[in-house]
């Protein structure tokens, strides 16, 4: 049996005629034709039942296109990646991530990932939610983990890794550490610090504000240490959302669950990339990625 055969027909099937079939792969319908009567007697199985100008594939001819088709497309991205290793000198894979995270179970990942693929060099590069999404759209990453806050279109791939449970963080002399879990009505008071580039200020406390319902005091910072080191002094608190292992906080602070309307506040986290620009590693990197926050 030869991949030709198969992709004729695959063809065939999509096509819903010889006739097209036969016009898409360049070559005459009496030799397609010849082709799938070849398979057949390859396999000793009718696939297709066909009258006049019509056809019906059989159970054996249904089973053998899904098979198929995977496997083609298989040996497509076998191809490609091929190709790229003989094209490139050192493949790299640029992941994003947000600032605000915890880099644990992404180290994890990438450890893992070279383990099995020391041929790919990953580099990361971290971001605001939105920053990232520019990136990612720009062409600048290859791969986005973050919270999803918009509809992706069909040009991308979403992939779930995890719901996050929200906490803030908050310094051990404010006298709200004695609470077992906060609410947003309890930091009405106080300055919510967040992580964030330039620029982006706006749209990270639009984000905040609106569907978090979090405070209307907001101060800025370029790190998680700096945004700690405030949280530490009591200048504010830190929303901060584990989706993995999170370290306990440096000295000087807490770690408490953040509620809404007497409910956890959850967050959905995704992995996303382009359609257009997937690869192997790729989803062997965020197959990887979802087991360890799993």
């Amino acid at each position: 049996m030869l991949l030709k055969q198969m992709t004729y027909f695959v063809t065939i099937v999509e096509c819903g005629s010889f006739t097209e079939a036969a016009q898409q792969c360049y070559i005459s319908q009496s030799a397609i034709s010849q082709q799938i009567q070849a398979l057949e007697a390859d396999l000793q199985v009718q696939l297709m039942i066909r009258q006049k100008r019509h056809f019906e594939l059989t159970e054996a001819g249904k089973y053998f296109y899904r098979h198929a088709k995977a496997i083609l497309k298989e040996v497509e991205q076998v191809t490609l990646e091929t190709k790229r290793l003989g094209e490139d000198q050192e493949l790299t894979l640029i992941i994003g991530y947000p600032k605000n995270f915890n880099l644990f179970e992404l180290q994890q990942a990438i450890t893992q990932f070279y383990d099995l693929y020391p041929e790919v060099k990953i580099s990361i590069v971290s971001g605001t939610h939105e920053e990232l999404y520019e990136y990612l759209v720009q062409g600048k990453i290859d791969l986005k983990v973050s919270e999803q806050r918009r509809a992706y279109n069909d040009d991308y791939y979403n992939y779930e890794l995890k719901y996050s449970e929200s906490y803030v963080e908050i310094a051990s002399v404010n006298a709200l550490i004695q609470k077992e879990v906060i609410t947003i009505e309890d930091l009405k008071s106080m300055s919510c610090i967040l992580v964030v580039s330039k620029g982006y200020e706006e749209s990270e406390k639009n984000f905040y504000e609106k569907d978090l319902s979090l405070s209307h005091q907001f101060l800025y910072v370029d790190s998680l240490e700096q945004a700690r080191l405030m949280v530490a002094g009591n200048r504010g608190y830190l929303p901060i959302d584990v989706i993995g292992h999170m370290a306990t906080p440096i000295y000087g602070i807490k770690r408490i669950p953040l509620y809404k309307n007497g409910k956890p506040i959850q967050r959905n986290y995704f992995a996303c990339w382009s359609k257009k620009n997937t690869n192997y590693y790729i989803e062997e990197f965020v197959q990887m990625l979802r087991k360890i926050f799993q």
